[in-house]
Order: C-alpha cells, then sequence, then structure tokens
C-alpha cells in the first residue's frame, strides 16, 4: 500500500492518491477505499483496477486535518496501508486504521 500527497497552491485542500500494490491486490475482482472522509461507507469510494494489478483512487482532502482508513478487499477483507502516516485503534478488538494526516 501507499500514499502520495500533492498540495495545491489555490485551494486548502490536498490530493492524496491512495494505491493498493499489486501483489494485494492481483486477485480482487473490487477494492475499496473505507474511511473517515466517506462516513465509512464501504461503496462510496471504490478503487479503479490499473492494468498492473494494482488499484488507485485519488482523493481531495483538506489542509490541516489527519483521517483515519482502511482498505475493504471484495467486500470482506479489510487491510492497513504498509505507508501510512500513524496507526490508531479502531475500538474493534485488536484491530487498528490507518491514518493519513493531510
Amino acid at each position: 500500500m501507499s500514499l502520495s500527497k500533492r498540495y495545491l497552491k489555490s485551494k486548502p485542500v490536498g490530493k492524496v492518491t491512495f494505491r493498493v500494490p499489486a501483489a494485494v491486490g492481483r486477485d480482487a475482482a473490487r477494492v475499496s477505499l473505507v474511511g473517515e472522509f466517506n462516513d465509512w461507507q464501504p461503496d462510496a469510494t471504490p478503487m479503479k483496477k490499473l492494468r498492473t494489478g494494482e488499484f488507485s483512487v485519488t482523493l481531495d482532502l483538506p489542509k490541516g486535518r489527519e483521517f483515519h482508513f482502511r482498505y475493504l478487499i471484495d467486500g470482506k477483507s479489510w487491510e492497513n496501508d504498509w505507508e501510512a502516516d500513524d496507526y490508531r485503534p479502531s475500538g474493534f478488538v485488536d484491530a487498528e486504521n490507518s491514518i493519513v494526516i493531510v
């Protein structure tokens, strides 16, 4: 998993690209980005599957904030981002959320 950020001079937002690598996504039919920015709705932010087998999506997120998120693979398997800015307890048994700081 990986995150990349690009900040806009004209707006108080950052363009954040979330990626799930081919090693994780190759056999998946679908991957969704689920987090605070979409009220944890599993179908709100589907990721696009690339020819390489990776999944990717870019969001405009407000600067100066942090967001909890996870990836949902095929509607049943939750994954964290290996390169997240931080990790925090999710409130569920032995689970952590990934954190992106914009």
